[in-house]
């Protein structure tokens, strides 16, 4: 389970990690581009049940921490899903990987 943490709060937001390899490429390329976005997730099992939602701006520190020591390949077009939804009002809402989608080359995530 990887972690990532947001502003100045030292508790990390738990998500999967191959999930944060996909958001990582989408957040990162958003933030390259100066935009901000909203990004919602359903709590994982053993936290409190729930949603939660934050607003992810360029000024903001952000940090990524993963479980695992090799990067995963890349779903090209879970990114590109992840990527539209950020362009939305609703901002990126961490969804299940998209199939069918053509692999990234390794180093990517």
């Amino acid at each position: 389970m990887g972690m990532l943490f947001y502003g100045a709060t030292e508790d990390p937001i738990r998500i999967e990690d191959r999930a944060l390899a996909h958001l990582k490429v989408a957040i990162a390329t958003k933030l390259r581009r100066q935009e901000s976005f909203t990004l919602s997730w359903r709590h994982p099992e053993g936290d409190p049940r729930g949603r939660s939602t934050i607003w992810l701006h360029p000024s903001i520190p952000l940090r990524f921490v993963f479980d695992e020591t090799e990067t995963p390949q890349l779903n090209a077009r879970w990114i590109q899903e992840l990527m539209t939804n950020a362009s939305s009002s609703g901002g990126i809402c961490l969804i299940d990987e998209v199939e069918d989608g053509p692999a990234l080359g390794d180093g990517l995530g």
